[in-house]
């Protein structure tokens, strides 16, 4: 996907001198990275400090920027989801850089000693960041507080579905750094191309598989390690053991949270075959509760573009077309056809010839199937791509360890959605088709970071015992005692 120079047309558009612009910054900000290799923790935290201060001096514009991006998302879901979970990530590496710095001491073999071994982490030089339209301010900060922490420079991509937000950000962004140190470059598919296309320290995407696929193979060519933060179908199963209307509730909440577009949001229910009437109902009520209506409410999250809206209601009709029973969830029965105000929709009788059954859902869809056994709701989510997360819900922990030791996936709330994400201390990461990689707390520091195996030797050496002539018996002493 490299242009042929001898075909290119004079740079008129704006496009063009964008790619112009992210080119001239990573050669700046590798050259400023290979003046200043190393920077000290007091200079890591003082970054980390300047991006505190500046996303919460921008919060409200941020958050005014994003509903109107999707015309509307409610004020409380973005402070929620992106900012206050943004200042949590900071505060933890501002608490935690210092340590995560200190070279990890290793153990040295009785035949090297005496020796000194440790691990030293250095930072990798220029990282780009890949986001996506759904949290475009989460998404963008999470990697890049673990890019700070560990010393590097950043460049981040935002994506063109959020220009409103992208200007608010790149604002708060300059207000904070030199372009040097961070950047932030926009543009659509030629730009996300020529980004892709630079020879980063290190990437970090976040976006659907089939466009990770892309990255990967764009990466490759320079052998730019990756970090993918794909999707996939997030299966929840719910107990026969838990009352429906706790399940219920949880699973509302993490699936009407941005209108499920989420990539962690919950996209099939696993529901006991004689519970099915039971959840259903709880589901609505618990629904019905949160949001009594649709369309002019703030707190309920429209489709982010006309695209988007037309791929899931062309989805739906795929679903009914093929035989599903379809339960549109709207309290106040509301005209929403105008305006991008989808009404969450339960699906029963999923076939896999159905799309909804094959593609990551990302909107307000709730797909229901029902199984006998726990064995059965597990052999099908085994018989699928593993998943970003995975829910369960039950009280029982013989089952809840049973679930976990039987299944893979990213990660795993037991009786929540989503929180497991939000949890600074622990990695965030998919597997298999649902990414590769890890970041978020210690895990991001080392992500970001080269761990540098040193091993020191002082006057006294005994590594003269491997120099040849081997015809001794000192050799066949040490083989003796060390080849065993």
């Amino acid at each position: 996907m490299v242009a042929n120079t001898a075909e290119v047309s004079p740079l008129t558009t704006e496009q063009d001198a964008e790619i112009v612009r992210l080119k001239e910054l990573f050669g700046r900000q590798k050259s400023a990275y290979n003046n200043a290799l190393m920077p000290s923790a007091e200079q890591r935290i003082g970054h980390l400090k300047a991006l505190k201060d500046v996303t919460l001096k921008f919060q409200d514009q941020l958050a005014a920027a994003v509903n109107e991006d999707f015309s509307c998302r409610s004020k409380d879901e973005t402070l929620i989801a992106e900012i206050l979970t943004s200042i949590e990530g900071i505060n933890m590496a501002i608490k935690k850089t210092r340590k995560w710095m200190k070279p990890s001491k290793r153990g040295v073999g009785m035949l090297f000693a005496p020796a000194k071994n440790e691990v030293r982490y250095q930072p990798l030089g220029v990282v780009g960041i890949i986001v996506p339209w759904n949290y475009p301010i989460f998404l963008a900060l999470g990697p890049l507080v673990a890019a700070l922490a560990a010393g590097n420079r950043a460049m981040i991509k935002m994506s063109e579905f959020t220009p409103n937000l992208n200007k608010v950000f790149k604002a708060m962004i300059a207000d904070a750094f030199d372009e040097n140190r961070v950047c932030v470059i926009e543009g659509e598919a030629d730009a996300a191309i020529a980004f892709t296309e630079q020879p980063f320290d290190h990437i970090l995407f976040t976006g659907s598989t089939a466009v990770g696929r892309f990255v990967m193979a764009a990466a490759a060519k320079n052998l730019t390690p990756v970090t993918l933060e794909l999707g996939g179908k997030s299966p929840v199963i719910v107990s026969d053991h838990i009352p429906m209307k706790d399940a219920a509730e949880r699973i509302c909440f993490g699936k009407s949270m941005n209108a499920g577009q989420t990539c962690v949001a919950p996209d099939y229910i696993l529901v006991p075959k004689a519970k099915e009437k039971e959840f259903i109902k709880a589901y609505i009520d618990a629904f019905t509760k949160m949001y009594p209506t649709l369309k002019d409410n703030n707190d309920y999250s429209a489709i982010i573009n006309d695209r988007q809206y037309q791929r899931l209601t062309n989805w739906l009709q795929d679903a009914e077309d093929k035989g599903a029973r379809l339960t549109k969830i709207n309290p106040a029965n509301e005209d929403l056809s105008s305006g991008r105000k989808l009404a969450p929709v339960l699906v029963q009788g999923l076939r896999d010839n159905m799309t909804i059954a094959e593609e990551e859902l990302f909107g307000p869809i709730l797909p229901i199937i029902t199984y006998e056994s726990i064995d059965e709701a597990i052999a099908h989510i085994n018989d699928r791509p593993r998943p970003l997360a995975l829910y369960y819900f039950g009280y029982e922990k013989t089952e809840q360890d049973y679930v976990l030791d039987h299944t893979h996936s990213g990660g795993v709330s037991v009786n929540d959605t989503l929180m497991h994400l939000a949890q600074e201390d622990m990695p965030f990461g998919g597997v298999g088709d649902s990414g590769m990689g890890h970041y978020h707390g210690q895990e991001g520091f080392i992500t970001f970071s080269k761990a540098k195996a040193v091993h020191r030797k002082g006057r006294f050496s005994t590594g003269n015992l491997a120099y040849p002539p081997y015809d001794n018996s000192i050799r066949k002493l040490i083989y003796k005692f060390f080849i065993r």
